[in-house]
């Protein structure tokens, strides 16, 4: 089963970290390795939420999200993704672009980190609408219920996340964005930027997300039709395959966990950075962590994870959340990304820990009625 799902993955990994030798050497080999490592730290939870997603698909659209999915990932967000903002904020064409991320490194870093409020306030509002969706609905299955209750009692006024999302962008683009970094050390007004590239990343949510949830709909809609069939066939004697998405519904939910995808390796695109600005060792090291991050959905997926640990979807979107603000007040302010990584990490060992716990005082439960069932049958002569 390891070796099914990761095969790929193994290796992307080796040919990735031969290929680092020849390009520049060991210290090549040890850049792309530790670059590896960031991108799974950093996207661990994407991997979560992005399971809670695939498991609604049928066995084929998993296999494009592992195929096409991987190629749009590794070669759109972690190659072709840095050479488009260069282009667009310094105004140059394609092959320019190219020729500086290869020829004049310094220059092309420099670019980016020009381009960055605007890549953040994309991300963050994306991701920010994820997290708000999330935490004002009303689930039968609360984490931590304090915050959870009362919240998906407000989720009843409509648009009230669009509402929270508009006023963190008005606050992020009056504040963070009036002294954004530049390039030098200088601090720029990026005001408007913030407000225009937050306002794109609202629109895509709100048009992808809204393709899913109709799609969505129209799935539980079949479910329901499904399970009065199921129903019938118990009766009968016969099995039923339980309903997975496929066709148009099946290649919006595709579509929107790309985009979902592209908000989560915002920060570790720009994170990597920090490590080099060689356009090639970033794209060797980011998409051997891509490759690890679509595996880990899979396995997710298969191993059947999320039924099992019931609070690790809550603690991923808690992951979301936290990014959507870092991403937000990076717009200004320098962050580590180790500590962009270890907040989603820890939140989601937190959600994990909180499942077995669940999972083992169930058991307890479950066994404390089965001993008293026992004594009953014993005290009345069965």
């Amino acid at each position: 089963m390891l070796l099914k799902t990761f095969g790929w993955s193994f290796a992307v990994t080796a040919l990735g970290l031969v290929a680092a030798v020849f390009y520049g050497g060991w210290e090549a080999f040890g850049i792309v390795a530790i670059l590896s490592v960031l991108e799974i730290s950093l996207s661990f939870d994407n991997a979560v939420v992005n399971a809670g997603i695939l498991k609604k698909m049928n066995a084929f659209w998993q296999k494009i999200f592992l195929t096409v999915g991987v190629l749009i990932a590794v070669f759109g967000m972690r190659l072709v993704f840095p050479v488009v903002i260069v282009a667009i904020s310094a105004k140059i064409g394609p092959i320019d672009a190219v020729d500086l991320a290869l020829n004049d490194k310094d220059q092309y870093q420099q670019l980016v980190t020009d381009a960055h409020p605007s890549i953040a306030a994309f991300g963050g509002m994306f991701l920010l609408m994820i997290f708000l969706d999330f935490i004002f609905e009303d689930r039968d299955i609360q984490w931590l219920r304090w915050i959870e209750r009362p919240l998906a009692k407000l989720g009843k006024v409509d648009m009230l996340s669009v509402c929270i999302a508009l006023i963190v962008l008005l606050i992020s683009s009056f504040t963070f964005a009036a002294h954004a970094h530049q390039h030098g050390g200088a601090h720029v007004d990026k005001a408007q930027t913030v407000l225009i590239s937050g306002i794109a990343g609202l629109i895509t949510y709100m048009i992808v997300g809204g393709l899913s949830g109709y799609f969505e709909d129209k799935l539980e809609e079949e479910e329901e039709r499904e399970h009065e069939a199921e129903e019938a066939a118990a009766r009968s004697g016969k099995q039923r395959s339980p309903v997975v998405l496929a066709g148009q519904a099946a290649f919006f939910m595709f579509l929107y966990l790309e985009v979902l995808d592209a908000s989560f390796s915002f920060d570790g695109v720009i994170g990597a950075f920090a490590i080099t600005n060689d356009i090639v060792l970033m794209a060797l090291g980011l998409g051997i962590g891509a490759m690890y991050v679509r595996s880990l959905t899979v396995y997710l997926v298969r191993q059947g994870t999320l039924d099992d640990y019931v609070y690790l979807e809550h603690g991923a979107h808690y992951a979301i959340g936290a990014l959507a603000v870092l991403l937000l007040v990076t717009i200004q302010y320098q962050i580590h990304e180790v500590i962009t990584g270890l907040v989603g990490v820890l939140l989601i060992a937190w959600s994990f820990w909180s499942s077995v716990r669940r999972n083992k005082a169930l058991a307890a439960a479950e066994g404390k009625a089965a001993a008293s069932d026992d004594k009953t049958e014993v005290s009345s002569g069965v």
